[in-house]
């Protein structure tokens, strides 16, 4: 963990606001965004039943947002042929998208809202960010390097730890840029006051965004936190 990580202890889970910054748009409690990717085992029905429950005690609204976008590109680089990578990837957003449902009614609390990524692709709140993105992949040196790094890594953990050939490393870059807008922007997306992204690792990519007041960085209403279960949490039965 960086040493910038700030701990809050609250209920079940733990939260680590990145920087003093992240600390006070996470104070404020406005809105806390969670975000799912398929094939991810840590997000299974209960574990987003009990997040939305924790959430929605501190946080005005919670919106948990999962990527639909570019999926098959981990389905690639294991091998499968392009036909059988999108029916995997699609087999693979259906569950999760079930898993985000289940976990949301059993949370059985108002203010949560569920989204796909592809909803805002149309949107020009989107369209800016992701542009952005794009022209910082090519300009922004330290981003890019995150981006790759964080790319080859994901692929690796799916390869055996062997090195992803280019055209799968380009394909989960493009999967990272899709899902970067709500890193840099939620409330300009959501239309909330402010944010909190929230995941349960520090990414390569936070120091980045949330860390420097030059080149691509999150907006003043966006926050990051590593969200995770205390040890009592942790310990207890799945219900």
């Amino acid at each position: 963990m960086s040493e910038t990580l700030l701990s809050t202890t609250l209920d079940e889970f733990q939260a680590f606001p990145y920087s003093e910054r992240c600390r006070r748009v996470f104070a404020r409690g406005d809105h806390l965004l969670i975000g799912v990717s398929p094939g991810n085992s840590y997000f299974s029905a209960d574990r987003i039943t009990r997040l939305v429950h924790w959430g929605r005690e501190f946080f005005d609204t919670v919106d948990v947002v999962h990527a639909d976008l570019h999926v098959d590109a981990q389905f690639g680089a294991q091998g499968y042929p392009p036909d059988a990578a999108r029916r995997r990837a699609a087999k693979e957003v259906k569950a999760t998208r079930r898993r985000i449902e289940r976990g949301v009614s059993e949370a059985g609390r108002p203010g949560v809202r569920t989204y796909p990524l592809s909803e805002f692709t149309g949107g020009e709140a989107y369209r800016r960010l992701h542009a952005a993105v794009l022209d910082a992949l090519v300009a922004d040196r330290p981003l890019r390097e995150a981006v790759e790094r964080m790319a080859c890594d994901f692929l690796r953990a799916r390869l055996g730890g062997a090195a992803p050939a280019a055209e799968h490393l380009a394909a989960a870059i493009r999967y990272i840029a899709a899902e970067l807008p709500f890193f840099l922007d939620t409330p300009a997306l959501l239309g909330v006051p402010s944010s909190v992204a929230c995941y349960h690792l520090e990414l390569p990519l936070t120091g980045v965004l949330f860390g420097r007041s030059d080149g691509l960085h999150a907006a003043p209403g966006q926050g990051y936190a590593v969200v995770r279960p205390t040890a009592a949490a942790a310990d207890r039965p799945a219900a």
